[in-house]
């Protein structure tokens, strides 16, 4: 059975503002998220991420409370616009932790994917180790960069 929820929290060394521009901001965004991004940082914006091994992945923007809150639904497989039956919901909460930053991800909606069940867990397990990678490509880039 699928599951439908991917949930990571991690703390970041460095403050929020640096933090949300790690995650907001193409040219950062590039900087650990794949090899290049485009961003239009506005509800219903167009996102794309690009892996040389992976191709792109189409996003739309969902909502932006700077510096708290981001989210955007993203698109499976890649080259499509996000809608309903092929994408997912990525969440990321940002809040302040002592010098830090909590950073929490909740990616949403792989058991309503229009694929088959073995499509979908394929998904969730990809997906896991994904954000498992780029998270730790996360924190080493905005404790690195970004300001």
């Amino acid at each position: 059975m699928t599951t439908d929820r991917i949930e990571r929290e991690i703390v970041i060394n460095a403050p929020q503002d640096r933090v949300w521009a790690a995650l907001t901001e193409a040219e950062h965004v590039a900087g650990w998220f794949g090899d290049a991004a485009e961003v239009d940082l506005r509800p219903g914006g167009k996102m794309v991420f690009g892996w040389k091994e992976f191709g792109d992945h189409h996003a739309r923007v969902e909502r932006v409370e700077p510096p708290g809150f981001f989210s955007y639904r993203w698109a499976r497989p890649t080259s499509v616009e996000p809608a309903e039956g092929n994408s997912t919901l990525v969440e990321f909460t940002l809040a302040p932790e002592g010098t830090g930053t909590r950073l929490r991800v909740v990616e949403t909606g792989f058991a309503s994917l229009a694929a088959s069940a073995d499509e979908r867990d394929t998904a969730v397990r990809e997906n896991i180790e994904g954000w498992a990678a780029e998270l730790g490509e996360l924190q080493e880039y905005a404790q690195r960069h970004a300001a």
